[in-house]
């Protein structure tokens, strides 16, 4: 589970281009979310799930990126992560239970088992 943090950091750093030095840390906030999913959830299902998770962005302005293209997941019964990065630790707190938050657990929800998240900032 480390090891699939940081390379969603690592990916994170180098997909902005946020090769900075110390003094110019980013303040966004990167929330890692690793899913399992529950048995009998298809694959059309969960790309439905994950488009809905790429278009907060369009509904919640405090969120920069999304990223659901998982590369490897690590974890029994883990097959999918993603990263929503927020413009703060402000708008992260100000997602929770937010209108946008709510429209796509309706469709994340019914089909989540478990998961876990990490929210990472400087």
């Amino acid at each position: 589970m480390k090891k699939l943090l940081l390379t969603l950091v690592a990916a994170v750093v180098l997909a902005t281009g946020s090769l900075q030095a110390a003094a110019e840390k980013p303040t966004s906030v990167i929330h890692v979310v690793t899913i399992k999913w529950k048995v009998g959830t298809t694959p059309a299902q969960i790309a439905s799930a994950l488009k809905g998770a790429e278009t907060i962005a369009n509904t919640y302005a405090g969120i920069s990126r999304v990223w659901t293209r998982s590369i490897k997941v690590q974890g029994d019964g883990y097959t999918h992560a993603l990263v929503m990065e927020f413009k703060s630790e402000k708008t992260l707190k100000e997602y929770v239970d937010s209108p946008a938050q709510k429209e796509w657990y309706k469709i994340y929800l019914p089909l989540r088992e478990e998961s876990t998240t990490h929210d990472i900032t400087n």
